[in-house]
């Protein structure tokens, strides 16, 4: 049984802005984890009311520490798994190199007409907008999601500029074309975790919403979230590294579904056009990436 699908996107050209990535806004999603008062140190802490720290926070070590408890959860689904087979705790490194952007100027084929902007959450219908030529996109291909795990994004860096770009979408309902797709069925009375299972359905693309992270931030999808591969930023020639954590069984369905996004017209024209190739869906990044650094 295969573990990616592919879906058309025909008549389909959306941009969506990235935007900074903060808790609240990524909640539907997964978790933001970062430092909730970066600006409170650990000595000056120890003379307050603990009730005062967000997560339940505790000082510890002696007094040298901030403990903020679960801020974010590991989940493990696999027991609904039609394997059978248990997921173990993982631990990997990935070494993600800067992806490749796209200026404005090399998106000439996308006609006015199906030049859209996904509008800001609460607004249903893209709206046309102008595009500068300086603007940089990133063109989503390929969508991923890991029905029986979450999996949560460190970085491993103390470079303050770096940036990495975390790009995620809701489910549809079922449908024909994912009845071949496993996932869970119900969530553990025990969860405290509050964010319901996003279903067995496709990525709804005009839903999508894209974020961008810095150095500061790890990021936790939840199970069975739709996201982009990892997209780090930067110069071509680095990478940036993560050390990710998640559940698996060693099922490739079970463990990662994949859907590719495609054109028929690549496929009846074998045209080299960014849209033709199905890569009408762009991420647009903010203006604070766009540095000759990039």
């Amino acid at each position: 049984m295969s573990n990616h699908l592919t879906m058309p996107l025909d008549g389909r050209a959306l941009i969506f802005d990235a935007l900074p990535l903060d808790r609240e806004s990524f909640a539907p999603f997964g978790d933001v984890i970062q430092n909730p008062q970066p600006q409170l140190h650990p000595s000056v802490a120890s003379h307050r009311d603990s009730s005062e720290l967000p997560f339940q926070g505790l000082v510890a070590n002696q007094g040298s520490a901030i403990k903020y408890q679960h801020v974010s959860r590991m989940i493990n689904l696999y027991d609904q798994a039609p394997s059978g087979r248990p997921g173990i705790a993982v631990m990997n490194m990935f070494v993600c190199a800067a992806r490749q952007l796209v200026r404005s100027s090399e998106l000439g084929q996308l006609s006015p007409g199906r030049d859209r902007e996904q509008r800001p959450a609460g607004a249903d219908e893209p709206r046309t907008i102008s595009r500068n030529d300086q603007d940089l996109f990133f063109p989503v291909s390929v969508l991923e999601r890991h029905p029986y795990t979450t999996q949560t994004f460190t970085p491993l860096t103390a470079d303050p500029d770096k940036r990495f770009l975390v790009i995620v979408a809701p489910s549809l309902p079922p449908s024909p074309a994912d009845q071949s797709l496993p996932v869970p069925n119900t969530k553990p009375t025990s969860w405290a975790e509050t964010r319901p299972l996003p279903g067995r359905g496709l990525p709804d693309l005009s839903r999508l919403r894209a974020f961008l992270a810095t150095s500061e931030q790890a990021v936790t999808y939840g199970a069975g979230t739709w996201h982009a591969p990892m997209v780090a930023l930067g110069p071509a020639d680095t990478a940036l590294d993560f050390l990710v954590i998640q559940f698996a069984n060693g099922e490739a369905i079970e463990d990662c579904q994949e859907v590719y996004l495609s054109s028929s017209a690549a496929q009846r024209t074998g045209s080299k056009d960014l849209l033709a190739r199905g890569k009408s869906i762009m991420v647009r990044l903010p203006a604070i990436t766009k540095l000759s650094k990039l």
